[in-house]
């Protein structure tokens, strides 16, 4: 009974650590994101520094469930599924304001802001790897990195056509694609919460 405290506290320890350092990567990659997409005026670069502060805001739910009761645990992975859905939608209003008012994006910026957000995510990604099998929050957080990885390649390669195009189109339509991307996390999230609050609890005999 004593071990298996001692190894559960173990695990929260480890997991509050990990999801410190998420915490501090993506809150400061929103920063430089946000500023980098207003500069290069880029949908793309804007949407992936969204992105990153809802990661942010996740990994804080995150760790606040570590340690906490299974229920507390689901709640949050679904209040994390609920903010990828929301900025979602956000993201999508926003791609098509700028697709109407028109866009000049500045495609070295977008390349090379995407890939220290790219070095970024990679970083996060390695540190939930062992996490990514554990309990619906960390599944949760692994899930959010995975599609950041993801959309970082995209804002790279919507760079690299606008430079070799000089069309803001890839830019416009990686916005969308973005979109799209952070919704289905989001609603894949929402349905990993409802199963782990449908699924019986374990006999603590």
């Amino acid at each position: 009974m004593s071990g298996c405290g001692c190894g559960m506290e173990a695990r929260s320890k480890e997991e509050r650590r990990t999801l410190l350092v998420l915490l501090a990567i993506n809150a400061a990659m929103f920063a430089v994101e946000a500023g980098a997409g207003l500069l290069a005026r880029s949908a793309a670069l804007l949407a992936d520094s969204l992105d990153m502060f809802a990661d942010a805001a996740v990994y804080g739910v995150s760790l606040w469930a570590v340690g906490r009761a299974a229920a507390a645990k689901v709640s949050a992975a679904r209040l994390s599924g609920v903010l990828q859905v929301l900025l979602a939608l956000f993201v999508l209003a926003e791609t098509l304001r700028r697709a109407v008012l028109g866009a000049e994006p500045r495609s070295t910026l977008i390349v090379v802001v995407g890939l220290v957000a790219l070095a970024a995510n990679t970083v996060c990604l390695t540190l939930l790897f062992r996490h990514r099998d554990g309990e619906v929050h960390m599944r949760a957080s692994y899930i959010f990195s995975a599609n950041d990885v993801v959309a970082n390649l995209a804002v790279v390669l919507a760079g690299l056509l606008v430079r070799f195009t000089g069309s803001p189109l890839p830019d416009l339509v990686t916005g969308l694609g973005l979109a799209a991307l952070v919704l289905a996390g989001g609603l894949r999230i929402l349905r990993e919460a409802r199963l782990a609050e449908a699924a019986p609890a374990c006999s603590g005999a």
